[in-house]
């Protein structure tokens, strides 16, 4: 058995690999924006997004703003990824780490943690209170917060309205109820707006795949903008390129639309395919990702002034 745990334990390590490996995605899995004053509710959910989109982590509006955030905020600073796997994934990691260096000193999976037994009892109380603390600041902010109003089109639209966009991909609409928001009021969005969405969806893909910013400054609020060159920056330090091309929607639909003041929103759902990959800045070899084209969805929240041209203002992973 001595001389197979050193093997079980190279298997081990290849397997932990092979799942970091795997996890890799060359277009970022970020969601970053602002809804106004929706920003902090989650969009309802929709057929072509059934599950709930993820939340806002990386943001300038201030939470119990009205609106979006003042020009020049700063956003805040956030770690990738959420609670659970930043604190469960480093600790089981480490965990994990501790036992394969125990089976490869010889002394069993077992014997690397024993070392660890004294501080795990103080790990976990830390951990359950930063649940407990988690659970109850978000049961705060849903109480704080207004819920959604609607999904889709008014409650009065008759029934054509709300039928399937044909030749889109826009298969219609999520149902909704209750009273509106206080500061806000209902949005009807008609075939022109989603055309205008399918056509921004590959305009800024594309254009973030030449990391062309004056193009994407057209379609991008400034703070769309901002972290979407950060990005890029990024990109460039690495020696990489992502490169994002043939994008076409293959499903969508309108999970909210609203009024603010002078402000017009439309968050909507959609699923698309893309070929997304990262090649090296100066040989142009694949370095990350794939050719093989990819499915992703995600919900896309516009804004606009009212008569204006629309803008990509959020992206929510779902």
């Amino acid at each position: 058995m001595k001389l197979f745990r050193p093997l079980f334990a190279l298997f081990a390590l290849a397997a932990v690999f092979t799942m970091v490996i795997a996890d890799a995605d060359a277009r970022p899995r970020v969601s970053m924006g602002s809804r106004g004053s929706k920003t902090f509710s989650a969009p309802p959910s929709t057929a072509t997004a059934p599950n709930a989109a993820a939340p806002i982590n990386r943001t300038m509006t201030q939470p119990g703003s009205p609106g979006m955030a003042a020009p020049g905020a700063r956003p805040p600073v956030t770690q990738p990824g959420g609670f659970g796997r930043g604190l469960m994934g480093g600790l089981l990691g480490g965990l994990l780490g501790a036992g394969l260096i125990g089976m490869l000193m010889g002394g069993g999976f077992l014997g690397g943690i024993g070392g660890l037994a004294s501080i795990f009892g103080l790990l976990l109380q830390v951990g359950l209170v930063a649940i407990v603390g988690v659970l109850l600041f978000r049961w705060w902010q849903r109480r704080s917060q207004p819920q959604a109003a609607y999904a889709g089109m008014p409650q009065g639209a008759d029934v054509s309205q709300r039928s399937a966009l044909g030749g889109l991909g826009f298969g219609g609409f999520g149902g909704g109820g209750g009273a509106p928001a206080p500061a806000t009021e209902a949005l009807e969005i008609t075939p022109d707006d989603f055309n205008t969405f399918e056509r921004l969806l590959g305009d800024i893909q594309t254009a973030y795949g030449r990391e062309d910013l004056s193009s994407l400054r057209s379609h991008l609020t400034p703070e769309m903008l901002s972290y979407y060159a950060e990005e890029l920056s990024e990109n460039a330090s690495r020696g990489v390129v992502n490169q994002i091309s043939d994008v076409k929607l293959l499903q969508g639909d309108l999970a909210e639309a609203w009024r603010e003041g002078d402000k017009d929103y439309a968050s909507v759902a959609m699923r698309y395919s893309l070929k997304d990959q990262y090649v090296d800045r100066a040989t142009g070899k694949a370095a990350d990702g794939t050719e093989a084209p990819q499915e992703a969805t995600e919900v896309w929240t516009f804004t606009r002034v009212r008569g204006g041209n629309w803008l990509l203002s959020a992206i929510q992973q779902a």
